[in-house]
């Protein structure tokens, strides 16, 4: 399957501490409160995975959607995403009504009109959202940036942590760059035009990685490492 980033929701204002709670608890396992009874009848795992859903549902509740800081249009909700799905549906089964489609894609949040594309990466799994970083490209990127900053992708983080670890990989990236005279990497947002191995494609994906983690971190969002 490989390394997939995907962007957390932000804490509503006034959840943060209560966020970072669940975020923790869901992180490290939970461990529910037994009585005698559900001891004797193990009931250890059903109530850890009550308990578990209880708390993902609380933390959906008290966050704010990735997709609204990228400013994403919304399916229902602006015309730029109405007119762009139907285009999307019609072009693959044209015969179904504009009303019949608005319907089954309503709440549908259109990641490819985003006005803040540095939330939308070049780097993507064809499995995932539009804006989740395929972190597996960091894999090859050892020798470039060292093992240990590369492996700490696979490390789901809350904001402050992935605002820490964007502008780590953006110093590494830096210094790289000015190595290689390559500093123009910097700001090219489409992939070089050269083989995978080469340091200008890792550099790239640095780089990449390196500005969707600063974007998302200065903006409350955390990541969820799924491999």
């Amino acid at each position: 399957m490989g390394l997939d980033m995907r962007p957390m929701g932000r804490p509503k204002p006034g959840f943060e501490k209560r966020f970072a709670e669940i975020f923790d608890l869901l992180q490290n396992g939970v461990e529910p409160k037994l009585s005698f009874w559900d001891k004797l009848k193990g009931m250890k795992e059903k109530k850890k995975q009550i308990v578990e859903e209880a708390l993902l549902k609380e933390w959906f509740e008290i966050q704010t959607a990735s997709y609204e800081t990228i400013q994403a249009p919304q399916v229902g909700k602006d015309k730029d995403a109405d007119n762009w799905i139907i285009q999307q549906v019609k072009d693959s089964n044209g015969e179904q009504s504009d009303e019949t489609i608005l319907k089954e894609y309503d709440g549908f949040y259109v990641i490819a009109l985003a006005k803040e594309m540095d939330g939308v990466p070049v780097y993507i799994s064809a499995a995932q959202d539009e804006n989740v970083f395929r972190g597996q490209f960091l894999k090859s990127c050892k020798t470039l940036i060292g093992k240990a900053l590369v492996n700490e992708a696979w490390d789901s983080k809350l904001a402050p942590g992935a605002l820490d670890y964007g502008q780590r990989l953006m110093h590494a990236a830096d210094k790289v760059a000015e190595t290689h005279n390559l500093q123009y990497l910097k700001t090219q947002r489409e992939p070089p035009d050269v083989n995978e191995d080469a340091v200008e494609f890792k550099l790239h994906v640095v780089f990449s990685l390196a500005k969707w983690l600063i974007f998302y971190g200065k903006n409350g969002h955390g990541y969820e490492a799924d491999s």
